[in-house]
């Protein structure tokens, strides 16, 4: 076993960051840009986490949004910060639930509700495909899945493929819209 010992760091000012070696463009293939779950682990929270809870985990950790699993780490769903925004907690309470008692399966998107890209279509993607998309649906994430091996593969996040592009995507949240008109009706 070799022996370490410790050095002052009274003299380092700088940090070190990866080099981004990559030119990314519009053109750049789609699955240079999503985050695939065979190589990063994917950002989950268990089904029985209180809501209030995992808002506040996701604020502190400036995740937008969470997959949800349960006790044998199946998917579930997934919970954005949308999703827990104090509106639809007090839509809750309303309803009689303790704030603390509000499990985040009540505020979920179920993967019933859900849409997902094919990974092996993706193949043939450019990144502008999938932006394209995005702001087609008003949707600032997508997942992926591996449709051969029934599982999900990985996610695309506009906030991720705008910092790699160093382009402001802007992603206008359809459903915005559509509560306005269905409100003068």
């Amino acid at each position: 076993m070799k022996k370490l010992k410790f050095y002052s760091a009274s003299n380092i000012d700088q940090l070190t960051s990866p080099e981004e070696v990559q030119n990314y463009s519009l053109e750049t293939p789609a699955l240079d840009f999503f985050t695939d779950f065979t190589k990063t682990k994917p950002l989950v929270i268990e089904s029985s986490t209180s809501a209030v809870d995992v808002g506040k985990l996701m604020i502190r950790s400036h995740v937008r949004m969470k997959i949800v699993i349960n006790e044998s780490n199946q998917f579930m769903g997934v919970v954005s910060t949308e999703d827990l925004i104090d509106r639809k907690i007090m839509q809750q309470l309303s309803k009689g639930d303790n704030r603390e008692d509000i499990l985040v399966t009540e505020m979920m998107k179920t993967k019933n509700q859900l849409v997902a890209l094919d990974f092996t279509e993706l193949t043939k993607a450019t990144i502008s495909d999938v932006i394209d998309l995005l702001k087609d649906n008003g949707t600032q994430h997508c997942l992926v899945v591996d449709r051969t091996n029934n599982c999900l593969r990985g996610i695309f996040s506009a906030s991720d493929i705008s910092r790699k592009l160093h382009l402001s995507i802007d992603i206008q949240d359809k459903s915005s819209f559509y509560k306005v008109f269905s409100a003068i009706d």
